[in-house]
């Protein structure tokens, strides 16, 4: 069966740190949710954190937003993940799975789950970690797991199965769920979608591409071969 926008199941979450940019994706129905970091925040040329962070909350009040922690110390962690988990209903707090030390952040995450805070846990590659998570969320309170799958596919390694492992352990717990996260394109929605993963999160010049789905090839092609000769011309080319 043909791959179509319509019978996707897995939700879609936008990822970005480009105030109009999340505005608009929110405003889109096929969009559950958002997700943004320091990362993208910095290409983004953010320079207040809680600023920026409150001006998307401001307009964003309906759907799940992730920001996330920026502290290398565990306990600043925690301190950082109450102040942004006070910001808005929607708000779920981005916590790594390590800081930069490889010291895991477990015992952080536990202590604010018991305080009813909604996170994502962050930077997850392995079943392990994802296994060592799930044991100490709280069962009463929504949370998400971000595995990033295109990051495992970067080191030549097929994410799938990994991914296959992380949702068998992730459904021990009815209310959290898995965000395949970093896709590297398009197919990747399908890939998640079909393997019933909850969440994937994508930056908007990937989710502009479910435009695509479903384009004829042969079309496709001749637009491909239209744009090659345009730029030539424009770039005014001679041999």
């Amino acid at each position: 069966m043909e791959n179509t926008r319509e019978t996707l199941t897995v939700k879609l979450f936008a990822d970005g740190a480009d105030l109009s940019g999340m505005i608009e994706m929110a405003t889109q129905p096929f969009i559950s949710g958002l997700t943004t970091n320091p990362t993208l925040m910095k290409k983004a040329g953010i320079t207040n954190y809680s600023n920026f962070a409150k001006s998307v909350l401001k307009e964003i009040k309906n759907k799940p937003i992730s920001f996330e922690v920026f502290s290398d110390e565990l306990d600043e962690m925690r301190k950082q993940a109450e102040t942004i988990a006070a910001w808005g209903e929607n708000v779920y707090v981005k916590i790594p799975i390590t800081n930069t030390r490889g010291e895991s952040t477990v015992r952080i995450v536990k202590s604010l789950v018991e305080s009813e805070v909604k996170v994502n846990i962050t930077a997850m590659m392995t079943n392990d970690q994802v296994r060592k998570v799930v044991a100490v969320l709280n069962p009463k309170v929504d949370s998400f797991v971000s595995v990033f799958a295109g990051r495992i596919a970067d080191t030549g390694r097929d994410p799938l199965p990994i991914m296959k492992d992380c949702l068998k352990t992730v459904s021990e717990n009815s209310r959290c769920e898995l965000i395949w996260a970093s896709p590297r394109e398009l197919l990747n929605i399908f890939q998640a979608d079909q393997i019933g993963c909850h969440v994937i999160t994508a930056t908007n010049d990937i989710l502009n591409k479910l435009n695509l789905v479903g384009h004829d090839l042969t079309q496709y092609s001749l637009e491909t071969v239209k744009m090659f000769f345009n730029d030539a011309v424009e770039s005014g080319y001679k041999l």
